[in-house]
């Protein structure tokens, strides 16, 4: 339940990056040994990934709230065909971790946020191209190979889950893969790190090109995930939309940077730090457009949020979804709070009004539940957003942050 009208003020922190930590705590499948993993964010979506871990057999313990101890040495089973896996986008990374590790993975189909066609068919590619057979039978992808040997791969797109995946498969395959039209996303180069922190070879990640070198083991090791570029860009729009004045810390300002230039170029006030930003509200917003593009364009997992912070923007503004088909399915929520947002093919087009009135809404995925939250910090009245169990998947402590910020925000069950 929100009650829209006030300004953002004073400091928020910034957890760790969900994207990175559900990519990073299925690596430890591919390491002997204890791996201590900080910076850990709190959310629903790691909490799941954690069970599915636990269910394969592996050892994990929590120390303090934002680190995992994991020890995945004793797992013996490579099937994770568990109903636990439907309840996330990034169950798909055990594929990669269990083929290479035992050359067999069974991973039930993933869930996670339904915004139109998601496939796994570069996945496969990968997969097959390092020696994998890969069908689907009753909704569970069973991939195995008598060996894995070395390869390179060409991603038609620089598909962030496929480079991923592959990065996981061939870390331990003997010979040198490489992967072209690589992800550059902050999470691939996180990934990286951790795997060349345990012992692998991996190079080029952040580039379009990178090198995998096989390694017979990994060892266990400490690691610190990055600050989650998402939950930071939320927040600067959050700041944006509903004015005031917030410093948001522990972050990378260089993994903003394209949010960043837009946020300035609708008038917003933005100063850069070492590692925090202070974002200012500065009058109405003007117009803009932008397209969603791969890292380092603007992301995709902001689209929704921005498309929110512009039905106040003066004029007309035009936003083009370049990376997921239907990601502007929760328009039809968005124009409840009397906003004038139309859909042509894969744009949005934003005529910004002077004003939103609360409304009843509900989260139709993880971040076009936070763009109903901005939504509602924006909007005279009272505003109440259903379905928070999606928003819960991907921010740690969003109701308590906001209310720290001055936000008018309560957690309500019904």
């Amino acid at each position: 339940m929100i009650r829209g009208g006030n300004p953002l003020h004073g400091k928020v922190h910034i957890s760790g990056a969900k994207n990175a930590a559900v990519a990073i705590i299925p690596a430890v499948l591919l390491v002997e040994g204890k791996c201590r993993i900080e910076n850990i964010p709190q959310i629903k979506d790691v909490e799941a990934i954690v069970s599915i871990l636990k269910y394969l057999g592996a050892s994990v313990e929590r120390p303090a709230d934002d680190i995992l101890e994991i020890d995945a040495t004793g797992v013996s089973s490579y099937m994770a065909d568990c109903e636990m896996a439907r309840s996330m986008r990034a169950s798909y990374y055990l594929l990669g971790a269990l083929l290479g590790r035992f050359h067999h993975a069974h991973v039930r189909m993933p869930g996670g946020c339904d915004f139109g066609v998601r496939p796994i068919d570069l996945h496969i590619k990968g997969f097959e191209a390092l020696g994998a057979d890969v069908t689907i039978e009753r909704d569970v992808v069973i991939a195995h190979a008598k060996h894995l040997f070395a390869n390179s791969v060409y991603l038609d797109f620089p598909s962030v889950g496929a480079t991923i995946n592959i990065m996981l498969a061939a870390c331990r395959t003997p010979g040198t893969t490489i992967i072209e039209n690589a992800a550059k996303e902050p999470h691939v180069v996180d990934l990286a790190n951790f795997l060349n922190q345990m012992g692998a070879f991996v190079r080029g990640a952040g580039t379009d090109v990178i090198r995998i070198q096989g390694v017979e083991h990994l060892g266990g090791g400490t690691y610190s995930i990055i600050p989650d570029q998402i939950e930071a860009g939320t927040y600067m729009i959050a700041v944006a939309a509903a004015g005031g004045d917030v410093v948001i810390e522990n972050i990378i300002p260089k993994h903003m940077e394209s949010l960043t230039a837009k946020l300035m170029e609708a008038g917003t006030i933005i100063d850069e730090m070492d590692d925090a930003i202070r974002v200012r509200s500065n009058g109405r917003l003007k117009k803009i457009n932008l397209k969603t593009m791969p890292y380092p364009g603007f992301p995709t997992d902001l689209q929704p949020q921005m498309v929110t912070l512009l039905t106040k923007a003066e004029g007309t503004s035009v936003v083009i979804e370049g990376v997921w088909e239907s990601r502007f399915q929760y328009v039809e929520e968005l124009n409840r709070f009397g906003v004038d947002v139309v859909i042509a093919d894969e744009r949005a087009i934003i005529h910004g009004v002077e004003k939103l009135q609360g409304a009843s809404v509900k989260a139709t995925d993880l971040r076009a539940g936070a763009s109903m939250i901005i939504a509602g910090l924006m909007a005279e009245g009272c505003t109440k957003v259903e379905n928070v169990t999606h928003i819960d998947r991907g921010y740690e402590k969003l109701v308590e942050k906001l209310e720290n910020l001055g936000a008018s925000i309560e957690r309500i069950h019904e």
